[in-house]
């Protein structure tokens, strides 16, 4: 007899206890992105034999050129969390300003969401990985409009986060702080399967996920640390394997799965950090946690940072607990001019 199949649709409503003050909203809200993430899954499967590859001719808030892709997963996504009624307001990474949606439906929404429509876009043209980044958090205003409030809250306040890949196969990996799983979407029905239970970082591993085109721009300790995944040591079972997609979610989701870290520290032209606090660090840093790793810009749990501004940015260093911590370790011990040089 064959294992019964648990949807994802089935899941939620058995984990509904996981969220006891939602009262089926955030069911609902989870329901909707399910629904946008089909339909750009399925526009990035047929994006070779449509006129949806290439860039859209414009540039989002950080002056970045917008595929078509990215702007088509904004606008969907944008639209699905209007739709349910549960959600006042969304910031995007695609958007200069987060939206207050205006029906009186959704001003008595309980909560905002962030998200990064579609990372990695810079793959689209050529077949590889990318994903979508989200977010949830309980508003902080009472009702009416979203405000900025609401949107500058430190992950610590996160009440759900998660992702989805579109590769090989396409898995929606999510949390309501009890646990990670995932979820690979079966083609043939247009269902989403529990496939990942339980997901956990190893404690450890051998893949260290960086840019080694910006090595000469790193601080000393990640310097320093890198060259120590270099080495060759069998206790340790080094050298490691560098592995680096280009896809924050593809690298991180690999390396939950089989162990490793992933560094994107400061660097000489950005003195801050490139990767953006609330819609992409805040919650892989929270998956991270839950599923037994960590999450630092370096000397902070990233978790703890309070936000000031909607395009905020970080350093990120997240995955397997004791690789974060020896990567910690030699920032401490070569401190150096962060990004010199």
């Amino acid at each position: 007899m064959k294992n019964k199949v648990t949807t994802l649709s089935e899941f939620i409503v058995e984990r509904q206890g996981d969220f006891p003050f939602a009262k089926g909203e955030l069911s609902r809200l989870l329901s909707s992105i399910r629904l946008a993430a089909k339909i750009v899954n399925r526009e990035v499967n047929k994006a070779g034999l449509v006129d949806i590859l290439g860039e859209e001719g414009t540039q989002n808030i950080q002056g970045e050129s917008q595929q078509k892709l990215d702007v088509f997963a904004n606008e969907h996504f944008i639209k699905a969390m209007e739709n349910q009624g549960e959600v006042c307001g969304i910031a995007s990474e695609e958007n200069e300003n987060f939206i207050a949606y205006e029906s009186e439906l959704a001003q008595n929404g309980k909560y905002v969401v962030m998200i990064d429509p579609l990372d990695g876009s810079a793959n689209i043209d050529v077949n590889v990985s990318i994903g979508t980044i989200f977010s949830i958090y309980r508003r902080v205003s009472k009702s009416g409009r979203a405000t900025l409030e609401d949107f500058l809250q430190p992950g610590t306040k996160q009440i759900a986060a998660g992702y989805i890949i579109y590769g090989s196969s396409t898995m929606l990996v999510y949390t309501t702080c009890n646990g990670v799983n995932g979820f690979t979407l079966d083609p043939s029905i247009g269902v989403f399967c529990l496939s990942h239970p339980n997901m956990k970082f190893p404690s450890t591993g051998t893949i260290y996920s960086t840019n080694q085109g910006n090595f000469v721009h790193y601080p000393e300790g990640i310097k320093q640390y890198i060259r120590y995944c270099q080495e060759e040591d069998l206790a340790t079972k080094r050298p490691y394997s560098c592995r680096y997609i280009g896809s924050l979610v593809a690298d991180f989701h690999r390396n939950m799965i089989k162990g490793g870290v992933f560094l994107y520290p400061q660097t000489f032209k950005n003195k801050k950090g490139k990767l953006r606090l609330l819609y992409e660090c805040n919650p892989l840093a929270l998956i991270a946690e839950q599923a037994g790793g960590k999450a630092t810009n370096g000397e902070k749990r990233i978790l703890e940072i309070t936000p000031q501004g909607l395009h905020q940015r970080t350093p990120l260093m997240v995955g397997s607990v004791e690789m974060v911590e020896k990567a910690e370790e030699f920032l401490r011990r070569f401190p150096g001019e962060k990004g010199e040089r």
